[in-house]
C-alpha cells in the first residue's frame, strides 16, 4: 500500500514509521523539514494529569503514556540513534498559601482517581529537589509522569522511517484530493497514493478549507513570519473561524552545571525541564497571534522572571536559544484523527495542540490500524474529524 504522509513533525514522523514498519510504501512530504513546526516549541513533557483538563483528553493521554516504553524502544532500534527519554515525575510547586491549596485540591482528585502521587511539604520538597527555593509551601509529585528530547525523538522517528524504507521529501504542499486515487499536489507535481495522511498541524485549513478566491495560495506549512492569516471565508463569503487555529508558543534554552534537578519542576505560570548535560528548557506562551513567528523580548523576560521563582539557581545559567512553534488548536482542543468525512482516501492527524509528543505513539497506532487494516480504535470515536468539518 502507497500512503502519503504531509507533515513531517514528531506526529507525522511517528505514523510514517508505523506505516513503515507494517510494509507500508511511504513517502513523507513536509516544506521545512524535519521537526520544524510546533514541534520546535514541545519541551517533551508527558504528564497528562496535568494537561488533560477535559476527561477525553486524559483519557487519550493516558493511553497513549502506556505505549511510550515500546514507542522508544522500536524508534532507537530502527533508527541507531539514541533519544534521551526519562520517567522521573513531575513535580508540581506552590510557593503562595493560595497555590497550595490548590495543589491539596489537585492531590484530593488525584486520590480520589487512584493516581499515584505524593503531596509534601517544604522540607520534604527540598530533600527531594535541593534546588527548589526556600520559600516553596508544598509540592506535588507524580512519578509515572516525565519528559523526551523531541527533536532527537523526531529525527529518530524520521530515520527509522527511512530505514523501513520510507522516503522523505522536500516540497511546498498545494493541496490535497480525495478519491479512488487520493493526491497531493506539490510545486513539484501531482501524486497520487492509496492513502493521504494529513499531518500538518497549524496549517490544515490551507488544505482542508482553503480561503475563498485563493485556493492554497500559500502552501502547506510555508514559512509565514511576522505575517496574519488571511480571514478564511466560506461558500457564502461569509467569515469563517480556522478549524485549526495557530497558538504560538516561545520555549527557552538555557544551561547550567551540574544538573540543577531530577525531575520535571512546575510553577504557577511555567515550567523547567532539566536534561541530563545541563541544559534546561523553560516554557511555554500561549499567544493567539496568527501565523507570527517571531520570538519576543517580552515573553523571554517573562519566562525567565518565572523560571527564576521556581528555580533560583538558574539566575546563573547561560542562555543558548528562544525557540517558537505554532501549536495547531481545535476548538474543543482535542485532536482530529480518524478518516476525512469529506475526502475519500484521506485521513486527518491534526489539532494535538499542547499534547502532539504525549500523543504520537496513540495517534501513530490508531492511523495504522486505519488506513492499513480499517480498523477503528475505541478511541477514534473521541477525535472523528467530521465534528469539526473535516
Amino acid at each position: 500500500m502507497h500512503v502519503i504522509v504531509v507533515g513531517a513533525g514528531v506526529v507525522g514522523c511517528a505514523i510514517a514509521h508505523e506505516l513503515a514498519s507494517r510494509g507500508a510504501r511511504v513517502r513523507i512530504i513536509d516544506p521545512r523539514g524535519t521537526g520544524q513546526g510546533a514541534t520546535r516549541a514541545s519541551a517533551g513533557i508527558l504528564a497528562p494529569t496535568i494537561e488533560g483538563h477535559v476527561p477525553a483528553l486524559l483519557q487519550l493521554g493516558m493511553r497513549s503514556l502506556a505505549r511510550y516504553e515500546d514507542f522508544i524502544r522500536r524508534a532507537t532500534d530502527d533508527a541507531g540513534q539514541p533519544v534521551e527519554y526519562e520517567r522521573s515525575g513531575t513535580l508540581q510547586v506552590a510557593l503562595t498559601a493560595d497555590e497550595a491549596d490548590d495543589l491539596c485540591a489537585l492531590a484530593r482528585t488525584f486520590a480520589d482517581a487512584g493516581v499515584e502521587h505524593a503531596l509534601m511539604d517544604s522540607a520534604e520538597a527540598r530533600r527531594l529537589e535541593p534546588a527548589l527555593p526556600d520559600d516553596i509551601v508544598r509540592a506535588l509529585l507524580v512519578p509515572r509522569h516525565g519528559y523526551v528530547a523531541v527533536g532527537a525523538l523526531t529525527r529518530a522517528l524520521a530515520q527509522a522511517a527511512v530505514n523501513r524504507g520510507a522516503v522523505m521529501s522536500i516540497e511546498r504542499v498545494l493541496g490535497v484530493e480525495g478519491g479512488t486515487a487520493p493526491a497531493v499536489t506539490t510545486a513539484d507535481g501531482r501524486s497520487e497514493a492509496d492513502a493521504v495522511v494529513i499531518a500538518v498541524g497549524s496549517w490544515t485549513d490551507q488544505i482542508a478549507a482553503p480561503r475563498k478566491g485563493a485556493p492554497h495560495e500559500t502552501g502547506a506549512g510555508a514559512p509565514r513570519e511576522g505575517r496574519a492569516e488571511a480571514p478564511r471565508v466560506d461558500r457564502a463569503g461569509l467569515y469563517a473561524p480556522p478549524i485549526v487555529k495557530p497558538i504560538r508558543g516561545q520555549l527557552l534554552q538555557v544551561h547550567v552545571e551540574p544538573r540543577v534537578a531530577g525531575r520535571v519542576i512546575w510553577g504557577r505560570q511555567c515550567y523547567a525541564v532539566p536534561w541530563r548535560d545541563g541544559s534546561v528548557l523553560v516554557g511555554a506562551t500561549v499567544e493567539d497571534v496568527g501565523f507570527d513567528e517571531r520570538s519576543t523580548a517580552a515573553a523571554v523576560s517573562e519566562l525567565l522572571a518565572e523560571a527564576f521563582r521556581i528555580l533560583p539557581g538558574l539566575r546563573g545559567a547561560s542562555f543558548e536559544e528562544v525557540r517558537v512553534g505554532l501549536r495547531p488548536m481545535t476548538k474543543d482542543e482535542l485532536p482530529a484523527v480518524g478518516r476525512s468525512s469529506t475526502m475519500r482516501g484521506v485521513f486527518y492527524a491534526v489539532g494535538h495542540y499542547r499534547n502532539g509528543v504525549l500523543l504520537a505513539p496513540l495517534t501513530a497506532a490508531l492511523v495504522g490500524d486505519l488506513v492499513l487494516e480499517g480498523r477503528e480504535g475505541v478511541e477514534l470515536s473521541l477525535t472523528r474529524p467530521a465534528r469539526l468539518g473535516l
